[in-house]
């Protein structure tokens, strides 16, 4: 059975106004290192998290050949790679290419896909999503124009279970019980309804249109569009109707935008334990990484549990979580507590449930604590509320929904609680004292 469920990823938002912005998109990827206290940083872009387990053997080479040998798991369901040589760049761009891990150097920082990690599994859902993520995913490549799109552009594949609906992507489909989806984009109050088909290029059209859209190359999220998403959407409607005979459009010509669904207003995450209830026969293993940060062994035995007892491949998910599909029903307890005892989160009782931290001290030059090392030292009984560690007042990464906030200051930690729109005014804690004030806080 699956058991408790970790923090929600934050929901992405407009950064500021784009009249501000006085640089370009800065946003880390495989080929565009980020220079970090402890290193460069690569993001090993992975549409809807999915990897091969040789692909997964690919990542920890080089996690242990060029940098630290851990792997630090994104909301996003990316990969990073930390402490890296500044001259790494060429061999790890060639390494990545031939694992193929990276399909496109142009496109690889825009290829930002989540998608409803156990879709397919767990007999949930209106439909697999996967398919359309592997379309989109390659139409995406094959576009000029998307290469102008910011890494911080999202898509989300969501097969109808609300999941990555929640996570506030800029385009969204959701997939629908009659096979058809629902294109929003942004915020919208309307939807697009396209056959299932048709989807991942609706997607597409979608993005492509926000280009046009955009007054300059400093709106990166459909959120910071001065006409706002509406009037996106109903130019990306009447793009898709004026289609020629072969697209979209000609099915589309008659379709009628209808409300968009309200956004869940907390995202069903996967809880962590044996997954069943997809394809007769098959089981599998969703478990949680303890701060995102994965252990070199761990990653091992991630990757040659999927290679030799899983269909082969890993999904990553957008709350640092790890699922390993195609597991036999009869084995997977036993290698759900050989992963357990790896130290991954495997159900409710672990003390690392619901718990998150930004990478903090020593590796953030902007962060003003050690926040993993107070949050391990903090961990405790399992609260009703997760709880997120920020190093600094930009609370990089912080999840969406209700939670206990810490974040650093100049005079010690600030905890306060976030439910819904509200926030309580924030008390200012000592490092002696967070402990037991983040237990009381989580309740």
């Amino acid at each position: 059975m699956l058991a408790a469920m970790p923090p929600s990823p934050s929901s992405p938002s407009a950064s500021g106004a784009n009249s501000a912005r006085t640089r370009g998109d800065a946003c880390p990827g495989s080929l565009r290192l980020h220079r970090a206290d402890d290193g460069a940083l690569a993001r090993v872009r992975l549409p809807g998290g999915v990897l091969t387990a040789e692909q997964a053997d690919v990542l920890g080479k080089l996690a242990g050949e060029l940098g630290e040998g851990d792997i630090h798991l994104t909301s996003r369901g990316n990969a990073q790679l930390r402490a890296l040589p500044a001259d790494c760049g060429g061999e790890l761009a060639l390494r990545l290419g031939e694992s193929g891990l990276l399909p496109s150097a142009r496109h690889e920082r825009v290829r930002n896909l989540v998608a409803s990690p156990l879709s397919g599994l767990d007999g949930r859902g209106n439909a697999d999503v996967g398919p359309w993520l592997a379309e989109l995913d390659a139409l995406l490549c094959a576009s000029g124009r998307a290469v102008a799109l910011s890494g911080r552009f999202l898509f989300a594949l969501d097969d109808g279970r609300g999941d990555v609906d929640a996570l506030g992507a800029d385009v969204t489909l959701l997939a629908q019980g009659d096979g058809d989806a629902l294109l929003r984009v942004g915020a919208a109050a309307d939807a697009v309804r396209v056959p299932g088909a048709w989807a991942a290029r609706a997607a597409l059209v979608a993005a492509e249109t926000f280009l046009d859209s955009a007054p300059d190359a400093g709106t990166w999220r459909v959120a910071e569009l001065p006409a706002g998403p509406d009037v996106l959407l109903a130019q990306v409607a009447r793009k898709l109707a004026a289609a020629p005979a072969r697209t979209p459009g000609a099915v589309l010509a008659g379709a009628a935008r209808s409300p968009a669904p309200a956004r869940p207003r907390e995202a069903a995450a996967p809880g962590f334990g044996v997954v069943t209830g997809g394809a007769p026969g098959a089981a599998a293993l969703s478990v949680g990484v303890p701060l995102g940060r994965v252990a070199a062994a761990q990653w091992r035995l991630l990757a040659d549990t999927a290679r030799s007892q899983g269909d082969g491949t890993l999904r990553l998910t957008p709350w640092r979580g790890v699922v390993v599909p195609g597991v036999a029903p009869g084995r997977a307890a036993a290698l759900l507590d050989a992963l357990g005892r790896a130290g991954l989160v495997t159900g409710p009782g672990s003390p690392w449930s619901g718990v998150g931290a930004c990478i903090g001290r020593p590796g953030c030059a902007k962060s003003l604590s050690d926040v993993r090392a107070l949050a391990g030292a903090a961990v405790g009984p399992v609260g009703t509320l997760p709880v997120y560690w920020s190093g600094c007042a930009r609370r990089c990464g912080h999840p969406h929904g209700d939670r206990v906030d810490v974040v650093a200051t100049a005079e010690g930690h600030e905890v306060s609680v976030v439910r819904g729109a509200s926030r309580t005014a924030p008390v200012v804690v000592t490092d002696r004292s967070l402990p037991a004030a983040v237990a009381a806080a989580r309740g």
